[in-house]
């Protein structure tokens, strides 16, 4: 029997994509430069307006929701749990618990408040377990959802000239330089950085990485 290692599954679906032209390309751009090589198997177009990712990283995770909530216009499935290794070379022939919670996963944002779902495959493959399920996961499981959902709500009141003024930043720009790099005055920088919410979306990133990484086996529950 082939070993299995405990992965997270990044699915996305485009909204009203048939009203609209093909952001997939986008999208996979984005998400290749922002992960990297932190994923195991690199983003790429499953069917249609979907896309999908496979990394064993939590802050891989986070980096990938931010982006696509960056864009806007993206419905998110996370799965979590055990896939069958070792690896294919495309996560479209992929297999494991993982990929099937992250169908299941996809399913719950259609109706989640944020366009975003989590779930965890159990031991057994078959069993999916939901922020909205039963059993003693379920709790850490809502824990991991709710900073995701923070997170997104956190990022989407951020305006595009917000995000290239944190991009700035995070490149390790002052905020003079920031603000001579966009024309604009230092004041206004820092009126601009205030409506970032800069420091928020850090920790309930941080946050949600550290509970994404406690769904994992052998790890302790808080």
């Amino acid at each position: 029997m082939k070993p299995d290692a405990f992965m997270f599954v990044v699915l996305a679906d485009q909204v009203s994509s048939r009203a609209g032209s093909d952001r997939v390309p986008t999208a996979l751009d984005l998400l290749t430069s922002s992960v990297g090589d932190r994923a195991a198997l690199p983003f790429e177009r499953t069917a249609g307006d979907e896309l999908q990712g496979l990394t064993p990283a939590p802050d891989a995770v986070v980096d990938a929701v931010a982006q696509l909530t960056r864009l806007g216009g993206w419905r998110i499935g996370i799965g979590a749990g055990e896939v069958e290794t070792p690896l294919p070379e495309s996560t479209r022939a992929a297999r494991g618990g993982a990929y099937l919670a992250a169908r299941e996963a996809i399913g719950a944002a259609r109706s989640s408040p944020t366009g975003l779902g989590l779930a965890v495959a159990g031991g057994d493959p078959a069993v999916i377990v939901t922020a909205g399920g039963y059993g003693e996961d379920v709790v850490a499981i809502a824990d991991a959802e709710t900073a995701l959902w923070l997170l997104r709500g956190v990022l989407e009141r951020r305006s595009q000239e917000g995000w290239e003024l944190v991009d700035l930043l995070d490149r390790g720009l002052t905020n003079t330089q920031a603000a001579g790099r966009l024309g604009i005055s230092p004041s206004a920088v820092s009126q601009r950085l205030a409506r970032t919410h800069r420091t928020e979306a850090a920790r309930a990133a941080a946050l949600a990485g550290r509970l994404l990484a406690r769904l994992g086996p052998h790890q302790e529950r808080p």
